[in-house]
Parts: C-alpha cells; structure tokens; sequence
C-alpha cells in the first residue's frame, strides 16, 4: 500500500485535491445576518482559509427555505437571489486552487419527524433538488448533504424518532430519492458527498447506511454524529467504545465506517493538533481529516501544522 501524510494529494473523479486536510462546514453565525444573504465579511473569511492551504472546503450548512433554519443568521438558497454571493464565496476560494463544496441543509421537526405530513415532505424534497441547481450554478465543485447532527436527513434516517408508516418510514428513502433525482447533475467535475451521523443510533446502524449510501453513488463520505440513543448519559453515544483508542469517539466511528465501504472517507470531531490528524491518514484509517473550531481558535494553523510536520519528519 502506497505511503501517504496529510500533505498528499488526492484526486475525485477531475476534482485534485492538494491535502488531506478539510474545513468543515461550521455555519459562521458571527458574520452572517438574519436575511440569509452572503456578507463581505464572509466572504474573505472563507479566502482566509482557502489562502492558508487547505486541501478541501466544504461551505457551511446552506439552508433551502427560510422556515428550515436552524437559526436566524444562517445563509440560504431557497431562490435564485442567493446565487451572486455564493458564487463571490466559490470564486474567492478557487482563487488559491483549493476546491469547494457546499453543505445543502434543513434543520427538519426534531422528534416530531413521523407527524410531518408526507406532502410536506415531498415538497422539501422538491426543495433540496432545486437547491442542487442553484449550488452547481454558483460554481462549487460538489455538494454535501447534512444527513448529521439530528436535522431533517437525520432524523429520517433514525430508528429511534422516525416510526413512519408511509413511503419516508424506509430507511434513507429521502436520501435516495434525491440522489436519484439529482443524478443527471454530477459528472467528472461536480461531486457528491454526504455528511452522516456514524450512531443512528448505534455504530452498527451506521456501518449498515453507509454501505446503502455508498451504493447510491456517492463520491465523498463524510462521518460525523447522529440521533443518539437517550440510554447514553455520557459523553461517548456507542457501545463498546475502545478505551485505547486515543481519540473523539465520533472520529472512531469514522474510522470503523472507512473498513467497510471503498469510497473515501473524511474523519471530524476534536482534531488540533497536527500528530492527530497525521496518525489518523499514515496509518490509512482516513483518507481525510476536517479541522474545524482549530482552525478558527489557532491564528494560522495550516502554517504551524507545515512547521511541526517538517520537524516530526526530520526528527
């Protein structure tokens, strides 16, 4: 097996990418207002970052109606009015050759996902999929879905709150229906990635969706939280979590979902430190690590992380 760090390349159908390091989609509450609308302010933030290096950006959760917000000073793409600032955020990124995806999101009915009416979902779904028209018209090279952290995806996709009857009751049907629909977007220079929650509720359930997702023809996986089992009153929600696993439980479980599925896989939750994230990709357990809250707390992270591997590396 060939040899790699987190400095090595990596190549998605014509989409290069220059590392393996990720900035996820943190939605920037502080520089976004109550209308949806791209600021300046964001704008050369997401340059900031793409300027520092990083292989991958995958723009913030990007709302597809106003009423599935998951809080007022969240960007959208419910119309067409949202393209101009999107696409001013994909331009400013690929200035630096870095490529870009944007999270497409609805924050979803929390516990209440099996009283929403099927025409309600139908019509989100419908949502979604003019969402992905207006995301490839503002010139991303991909689109992530948010099937993670409890919103709407998520909670279709959870045993414990989706006790549905009709057509959405069945596992990922939401999600396969807008991969389908959508399929005749994605070719050799637009990806499709898929942000999931590795416990829904248990690891198991994770491994079993992932392989179902991998099957629809995702590009990119992308392993994060889920609807958690209640039992859980600790900080870890799986079973059986190794204690010599040295770190978040919510990276091993993208490291256990990577054993199973053959597409690649970005591991999240609590890295910041460059011998975390280096571990994580010379031992082959992901092919991508996303680096979120360090690479906002830590003035110029990429360039500490250059510095310290070149010196573990010399040493």
């Amino acid at each position: 097996m060939k040899k790699v760090n987190i400095f090595t390349d990596f190549k998605i159908k014509n989409i290069y990418i220059k590392n393996r390091i990720v900035l996820p989609p943190m939605v920037r509450f502080s520089l976004i207002g109550n209308d949806g609308y791209v600021t300046e302010d964001l704008i050369e933030w997401y340059g900031m970052i793409a300027k520092s290096g990083v292989g991958l950006i995958i723009v913030e959760a990007t709302a597809v109606e106003e009423s599935g917000k998951l809080r007022e000073n969240q960007i959208g793409i419910w119309n067409d009015s949202f393209i101009e600032g999107l696409t001013k955020v994909a331009n400013e990124i690929h200035k630096y050759d870095v490529p870009c995806m944007i999270q497409i999101h609805h924050a979803g009915f929390k516990e209440k996902i099996s009283e929403v009416s099927e025409e309600e979902l139908d019509r989100i779904l419908k949502l979604f999929e003019e969402a992905f028209v207006r995301a490839k018209k503002c010139d991303f090279d991909g689109i992530e879905i948010h099937g993670a952290h409890t919103y709407l995806i998520s909670q279709l996709n959870s045993k414990l709150w989706n006790k549905r009857e009709d057509k959405y009751g069945e596992r990922l049907y939401f999600s396969k229906k807008l991969i389908e629909n959508t399929k005749y977007l994605f070719d050799e220079n637009f990806i499709l990635g898929y942000r999931m929650g590795g416990n829904e509720p248990e690891l198991e359930d994770g491994i079993e969706n992932a392989k179902i997702l991998e099957s629809y023809g995702l590009d990119i996986l992308h392993v994060s939280s889920g609807v958690p089992n209640p039992e859980y009153k600790r900080q870890v929600k799986i079973k059986n979590f190794p204690k010599s696993f040295p770190l978040d439980w919510i990276i091993y479980m993208g490291v256990e979902i990577k054993k199973h599925i053959k597409i690649p896989v970005i591991g999240v939750s609590k890295i910041k430190k460059e011998s975390q994230a280096s571990w994580l990709v010379e031992n082959n357990l992901l092919d991508f690590v996303a680096v979120g809250k360090a690479m906002i707390s830590q003035d110029k992270w990429m360039e500490k992380t250059r510095k310290e591997f070149s010196l573990r590396k010399k040493g």
